[in-house]
């Protein structure tokens, strides 16, 4: 087990991810959020979706050096270091644990980012970009005859011992599509039945990208698969003729930090572990 200087992991995840690159939500803050404790190194790594209390406890319970979440701690303008803000930086500040955090360019990484690798593990081989947002695609489209279910993968990922048949999925049977989604992502998946029973193109947006089904329309995409979405997203499925699979945003978002996490452990020879702590959101 190596060690890494915090500046030069940090900058290699900032070139990689293209943080300075990215636009985000007002207020987003991605990259280094938190300094890892003066004179010390990295060698151990927590892989996270929130920047929780809970999550931060077991950072200290682990004893780590740095938290890699996709959900950060500031979202918003500066605010007084109060109440639970004070009660996740203090212990940070406290065992100089350095917090990462990687937003919208974590989801939309061609090879690390949540929509890639849950693509992959869907076992889809993506053709398109999806998913526009401020000229930036996020998310992945692809027919669902490339599936193949012996080339599902994920970084810290079991694939399920017992594999679907091919042949429902690749002809696009809606019903087998949620089995699988549920399957892959340990999340009961709610069906919005606005487009044809028989599935011929899904996009993939992670986390809350409902917003993307007037895009699927346009694009051809019949079957979106993404977290969560408000009430009126029944309407606009039904009405523009796209089916949505709503998979949970938690659960559509645990496979960057993963990859990531994986990926500083192939290059610096860096332990790390996933923090699970699913919402049921």
């Amino acid at each position: 087990m190596r060690e890494t200087e915090p500046d030069v992991l940090f900058g290699y995840l900032d070139d990689l991810l293209e943080v300075d690159a990215w636009p985000d939500y007002s207020g987003a803050e991605n990259g280094v959020q938190v300094s890892v404790g003066a004179g010390k190194r990295v060698c151990r790594v927590g892989a996270a979706v929130d920047a929780s209390e809970r999550i931060i406890c077991r950072a200290l319970d682990l004893d780590l050096d740095l938290l890699m979440v996709h959900h950060g701690l500031f979202w918003d303008t500066a605010r007084p270091v109060t109440g639970r803000r004070y009660r996740k930086l203090e212990p940070l500040l406290r065992e100089g644990i350095g917090l990462y955090s990687a937003h919208l360019p974590l989801d939309a990484h061609p090879v690390l980012g949540n929509c890639a690798v849950l693509a992959r593990a869907l076992g889809l081989e993506t053709d398109r970009r999806f998913g526009s947002w401020k000229e930036r695609d996020i998310g992945f489209s692809a027919p669902v005859a490339s599936m193949d279910p012996f080339r599902a993968s994920a970084p810290g990922w079991t694939p399920p011992e017992e594999l679907p048949p091919a042949a429902p999925l690749r002809s696009g049977d809606r019903a087998a599509w949620c089995r699988w989604v549920e399957t892959v992502t340990g999340h009961p998946v709610h069906l919005i039945p606005g487009g044809p029973e028989e599935v011929r193109r899904v996009g993939i947006v992670t986390g809350g990208g409902a917003s993307f089904i007037e895009e699927a329309a346009r694009e051809g995409v019949d079957t979106l698969i993404t977290g969560e979405g408000a009430h009126h997203t029944w309407l606009d499925s039904h009405e523009l003729e796209v089916n949505v699979l709503y998979a949970g945003h938690y659960a559509t978002e645990t496979w960057g930090v993963r990859a990531l996490a994986e990926e500083l452990s192939d290059r610096f020879g860096l332990s790390w572990t996933f923090l699970d702590d699913p919402s049921g959101l």
